[in-house]
Parts: C-alpha cells; structure tokens; sequence
C-alpha cells in the first residue's frame, strides 16, 4: 500500500449514481488496506429515508471502522486524522456540499479541501455521486449544486492517483497511476493493443 505523502498518491476518487455501489466498493478498498479504518460521514438524518439509509450504511460495517461525522469542516476533520496507518473513507462529497451550500459556507470549505487533500498522509477515499450525466436541473440552487459538483469531481481528479466510476455495482478505472502500464496514454504513447 503506498502511503506516501505528497500529491494525492493515496487519494482515490469513486463516482457513481444512486445505489450505483460506490459505497460498498470503497469500504472493499479500504479493507483490502490493512490499515486501521475510518468513515467520515457527512450525511444528517433529516428525514426518515436519510435516516434509513445511514442506518443501512452502518449494518454494512463491521466492527473495525471508526465512525467521525463531518458533516460541514471536512478538511479539518482529515487534516485531524489523517495518518501513515490510516485509511480515510469520506461517504460523501456531495452530501458534504449540500451542506455547504445550505451553509453559505461552500467557496472556504471548497478551498481547504483542494488545498489539504492531496497532502495528507495514509489512505483517503473519496465518494461522491456523478449528478452530471443528466439534464440541466432548471433551479438556480439545483443547477449551481450540479456545477459546483462536477468541478470539485474534476478538481480532485487531477490529484488523485486514483478515479473509479462505478456503474451497476462495476467499477469501471478512469484513472490508475498506481501501475505504469495504464498510464501510456497519458504519456503520449500509444497502447501495444
């Protein structure tokens, strides 16, 4: 596992659509990690379902995960816990800036994650929902909600070592530098297909 510490080598970010299976994929990672484990939620039971689908969540997790709500100050929260030993599984970035925006905090919370992410030590997984592939939401809230979500997705990309989507519980890899061979492309070499 590499654990190094600077530019996002133990970032991965996973995307995917409602029940799409991102969730279960990185909690496999985050296992498959042997480091010690934890989950930052940054949903808020503010309703019956909410409140259903954190539950659901939790029954799914054993005993070795650490739960820490940060439903707001995500940046402090890894900055806090972040460590060699230590994998990170935030579940999710857009619940996260749903609660910015209801905040009126989004912009400073936005900036210390991009400044703080890529820096941190240990293993961190980032999920989020792809609310990009649809229509053009016609409220003015849902349309800056869908923009500022595919420009945070775009923004941690670039850092990531890793950016899975996942699709009817598949993972399909759109980024991987954890091994060279996938990344002749990027390097402006043509495959050996």
């Amino acid at each position: 596992m590499n654990t190094s510490k600077h530019s996002g080598q133990g970032l991965t970010l996973i995307l995917g659509g409602a029940r799409s299976g991102k969730s279960r994929l990185a909690e496999e990672h985050a296992l498959a990690s042997d480091m010690h484990l934890y989950y930052i939620a940054t949903a808020t039971a503010g309703d019956g379902e909410m409140a259903e689908r954190i539950h659901h969540h939790r029954a799914r997790r054993g005993p070795e995960w650490r739960t820490v709500e940060a439903p707001l100050h995500l940046a402090t929260t890894l900055r806090d816990l972040a460590r060699d030993d230590r994998c990170l599984l935030v579940d999710c970035l857009t619940l996260w800036l749903s609660n910015c925006l209801h905040h009126d905090c989004w912009p400073r919370e936005r900036d210390d994650l991009l400044k703080t992410v890529a820096e941190l030590p240990g293993q961190i997984l980032l999920v989020s929902n792809e609310v990009g592939s649809g229509i053009v939401p016609l409220g003015e809230l849902s349309r800056r909600f869908a923009d500022e979500s595919g420009w945070l997705h775009q923004q941690l990309a670039q850092v990531a070592t890793r950016v899975t989507l996942v699709v009817a519980g598949l993972p399909l890899e759109l980024k991987d530098l954890t091994y060279p061979k996938h990344s002749l492309r990027s390097q402006g070499r043509p495959s050996e297909v």
